[in-house]
């Protein structure tokens, strides 16, 4: 009763009514009357109704005027965002939707409070967030406010691709040079199979200049030796498309004529006695043979490149190129592979049971990639290094023989000493074999004649920050 008559008190003192002396007693029947307490209820009632419709209309406009953020979304890439209403501190909202995401390729789950899709447009979108709080009742109409949706353009969308132009000259009035932007091949090498594909980067794509790198293998069927090699063809030189193949071809045109049946008769025998019976001396036969003719082989190409550029009266750096090649015969035992490399192009051997790589050659490699070599330089065959360029291993068998430039190298290895680690090599071919993003599979089994396509297209991998030419060789 005595809170009755307080709150009455000071509800007229707010009015400015005042209560005499004389009229104390008339006052505390009044406010005692069962009229008077039942007015008092419905204005507490109601006021307590107007609080909680104050505090309800208040929170909902917090949340209006809440800023929240979700995670910027790419063109034609998985989109997974999580609401997490809790660390946004609206434990209180009850129910959520959001329109307008369908039309961008994009849906959300109430229940599982995330935004899931493959977007299809770019731009900036303002999508419409509904939503209920506890207080709300369920039928109620639901609240609105504005959520800004980043979708950025797929990366690959903003690359041109223009073709090379095959009667473009350059702007010293010489032949350009062309060749395919992108090359595959697929064939039988002796008792393996090859596949290659040689793609043009994006950079040079865009702008519709020439793919650098490039290849050349043959078998020889009365030897039973093949060669593969592979060269690319420095980005910095004018005509480093044309010192590629020239490269390639001459050490091709080198083994043609070098290696004849009689010619390597000793060093067959060598290499099978050697196999039984390793000796200091067949060792030392061996490793003579190697450099003697890979070390020819290799100056013929440089000298083939030097006599071009005189022709045409260019500087031979004009033409600066790698270059990396094998060579691979199946004898009795198993198989002979021998190396030779210059540049930043790595050549790696996996063991049949996938437990062992071995890098046939070392990587012209430097700080911040200074130290890049060329066959085009002399001083490389004057260098003390120049004998460590060569190599020679023998297997009863290997799965895969793999030769790739650094478009290849750069992405999928990220640094030289990854290129002796067979997790990596084992991670390299479960990419290949359809673990990526694009989920391309290269199927390397033997009746698979689409290997070449598979590749090229597996070769238009994204990669950000790596828009080189790309090729890779593959033997197995």
């Amino acid at each position: 009763m005595q809170h009755n008559s307080k709150y009455i008190k000071n509800l007229f003192n707010n009015k400015g009514v005042e209560i005499s002396s004389k009229r104390v007693d008339l006052f505390e029947r009044f406010v005692s009357d069962n009229s008077t307490i039942g007015i008092i209820e419905k204005i507490r009632s109601l006021q307590t109704n107007i609080m909680e419709n104050w505090q309800h209309k208040n929170r909902v406009q917090d949340i209006i005027e809440k800023q929240i953020i979700i995670p910027n979304a790419t063109v034609n890439k998985e989109y997974k965002a999580f609401l997490d209403f809790e660390k946004l501190g609206l434990n209180d909202i009850s129910y959520s939707a959001i329109e307008g995401l369908e039309e961008l390729g994009l849906v959300y789950d109430n229940e599982k409070e995330i935004v899931v899709g493959v977007p299809k447009v770019s731009g900036d979108f303002k999508v419409n967030f509904k939503f209920r709080i506890k207080d709300d009742l369920d039928d109620s109409l639901l609240h609105e406010k504005k959520i800004t949706l980043v979708i950025n353009a797929d990366p690959k969308s903003l690359w041109k691709n223009i073709q090379s132009d095959f009667e473009k000259t350059e702007d010293w009035k010489i032949e350009n040079y062309w060749k395919k932007d992108d090359e595959i091949s697929f064939e039988k090498l002796g008792e393996k199979n090859i596949v290659i594909s040689s793609k043009r980067g994006r950079s040079h794509a865009n702008v519709g200049s020439f793919r650098d790198d490039d290849f050349a293998y043959k078998f020889f069927d009365h030897t039973g030796w093949s060669v593969v090699c592979v060269a690319d063809g420095a980005g910095s030189a004018k005509l480093a498309r044309k010192g590629s193949t020239i490269a390639c071809n001459a050490i091709i045109e080198f083994f043609t004529l070098n290696f004849t049946k009689e010619a390597l008769e000793v060093f067959d025998n060598v290499i099978k006695e050697h196999q039984t019976n390793k000796t200091a001396e067949t060792s030392k036969q061996i490793s003579h043979f190697v450099y003697d003719n890979l070390s020819k082989a290799a100056l013929f190409a440089h000298k083939k490149i030097e006599e071009f550029a005189t022709q045409i009266n260019v500087s031979i750096k004009d033409l600066h190129t790698t270059l990396i090649f094998t060579l691979i015969k199946k004898y009795d035992f198993g198989y002979a592979i021998l190396s030779f490399g210059v540049g930043d192009c790595p050549i790696g051997v996996i063991n049949k049971d996938f437990t062992e790589i071995k890098l046939m050659n070392w990587l012209d490699v430097g700080e911040f990639g200074g130290g890049t070599r060329f066959i085009t330089m002399p001083e490389i065959f004057n260098s003390e290094k120049f004998p460590t360029r060569f190599g020679i291993s023998l297997y009863d068998d290997f799965s895969y023989l793999v030769l790739m430039t650094d478009g290849i190298y750069d992405p999928k290895f990220i640094v030289e000493a990854n290129l002796e680690k067979i997790e990596c090599w084992k991670d390299f071919f479960e990419d290949l074999q359809g673990k990526n993003n694009e989920n391309v599979n290269v199927n390397f089994e033997k009746r698979n004649i689409e290997v070449a396509e598979n590749l090229s297209k597996w070769m238009d991998f994204w990669s950000p920050g790596n828009h080189d030419d790309r090729t890779l060789a593959i033997i197995y």
